[in-house]
């Protein structure tokens, strides 16, 4: 989000958290994607900050199972989380899919964490899920031969993305599924994540250009080879020459129904925070979730809600490209040019330069995180209908690591 929306946001800022994210609040927005390929672009993070990062366990056998919607609102439901706990303020933040990482001063760090253990808690006693998180420091990131280096991209004038690069995050969650610098989760009723502004009320979205594409390309070396940014420049060139570049989203925005396909797990997330039955935040969802369907269906402005301006700054506020440590891609292509990147891949792969993993499926999916309807920073993170890059696509990136790996000791 901008600097201007935020201080909307944050009307009454505490000097200590204010001043504790003015570093990041102070970074460059990037406004050209294709120029995230570059390193420079990105300003490393003080070793004092702290890595927090979330992962569902399992989570390839949760989409198998058709629990992808779940898992999506579970790996949102960590930044909504800590969003919540800031009161609105800016931060380093990515959404994978299966979860999510962040980034936080040390001053802000206890906060960060109690939101991991509390998210962690309710996935737990709501979906069964079990989500290894942690907390490591930048520093000892370092020590080990890794950097934490961010750039910020903005995805619309109201909306910026946090992009992540120096291989920090991938060696923080490799370590965290080690068993280290683990956090123990909340348990019991005090297991209440604030998840205030998140829910999945949209419709899957079917692909227009022949299929939903998600993409993982990884370098395979730490640094980066130097010809994995213009592999990435390759990648990006040919998903350019699409129409509206790829956006797996349309113009007039996603469809919405009534009942939402997503009431259960609205109801869930509203429960949260107040412990409340869920039969009761169910039928409190269903009411206010028919309200916003006969607003956007009737198209007339309430108080200072305007249906038509909100869907024009959700297809704008799409995060559907990224960087963490890698291209991470959910694109509405043609089958040619999915073809066209997977050929470019599987060359990059066998030159050593990196690793990929796609996955081609008929839709994708929408978690939104809209603390303030009436605003215009509201978010909107988009997945694979059927486990996206979130699994299918991080399988095959495991399966072929794997083969090379086999292949190398062979």
């Amino acid at each position: 989000m901008t600097d201007d929306s935020n201080q909307a946001f944050d009307s009454t800022p505490q000097p200590a958290r204010a001043s504790a994210l003015s570093l990041f609040d102070n970074f460059p927005i990037e406004r050209d994607f294709e120029r995230l390929a570059d390193p420079a672009v990105y300003h490393p993070l003080p070793d004092d900050w702290v890595i927090g990062l979330a992962d569902i366990e399992g989570s390839t056998e949760a989409v198998e199972r058709g629990q992808y919607k779940a898992v999506n609102t579970v790996a949102a439901s960590v930044i909504a989380a800590v969003a919540n706990a800031l009161e609105g303020r800016d931060f380093p933040f990515v959404f994978a899919g299966d979860g999510a990482g962040f980034a936080l001063p040390a001053a802000l760090a206890e906060k960060g964490r109690a939101a991991l253990a509390a998210v962690a808690g309710w996935a737990e006693e709501t979906f069964g899920f079990h989500l290894r998180i942690a907390m490591t420091p930048v520093a000892a990131i370092r020590a080990h031969g890794h950097d934490v280096r961010v750039a910020r991209f903005a995805a619309s004038s109201d909306v910026s993305y946090t992009m992540f690069g120096g291989g920090g995050l991938a060696y923080a969650e490799a370590r965290m599924k080690a068993g280290e610098f683990r956090i123990e989760p909340t348990a019991g009723e005090a297991a209440r994540p604030d998840l205030t502004g998140l829910s999945c009320r949209f419709s899957a979205i079917p692909a227009a250009n022949g299929v939903i594409l998600s993409i993982i390309v990884l370098p395979r070396d730490n640094p980066p080879d130097a010809r994995f940014f213009p592999l990435v420049t390759d990648i990006l060139a040919l998903i350019a020459g699409t129409e509206s570049a790829g956006r797996p989203v349309p113009d007039t925005g996603p469809e919405q129904r009534w009942p939402t396909e997503g009431l259960m797990l609205e109801a869930r997330t509203a429960a949260a925070r107040s412990g409340r039955p869920l039969w009761l935040s169910v039928l409190s969802v269903a009411i206010r979730s028919l309200l916003a369907h006969l607003t956007f269906v009737t198209g007339r402005r309430v108080g200072t809600f305007e249906p038509a301006r909100y869907r024009a700054e959700l297809v704008r506020n799409t995060d559907f490209r990224k960087f963490d440590d890698g291209l991470m891609m959910t694109v509405d292509c043609s089958l040619e040019v999915a073809d066209r990147i997977a050929a470019r891949i599987e060359e990059a792969e066998s030159e050593g330069i990196a690793y990929g993993g796609l996955h081609r499926q008929d839709a994708a999916l929408m978690t939104c995180f809209v603390p303030t309807a009436s605003r215009s920073d509201h978010v909107h993170f988009v997945d694979g209908a059927m486990g996206g890059y979130s699994a299918a696509a991080a399988r095959a990136l495991r399966e072929r690591r794997g083969a090379n790996h086999e292949a190398q000791s062979g």
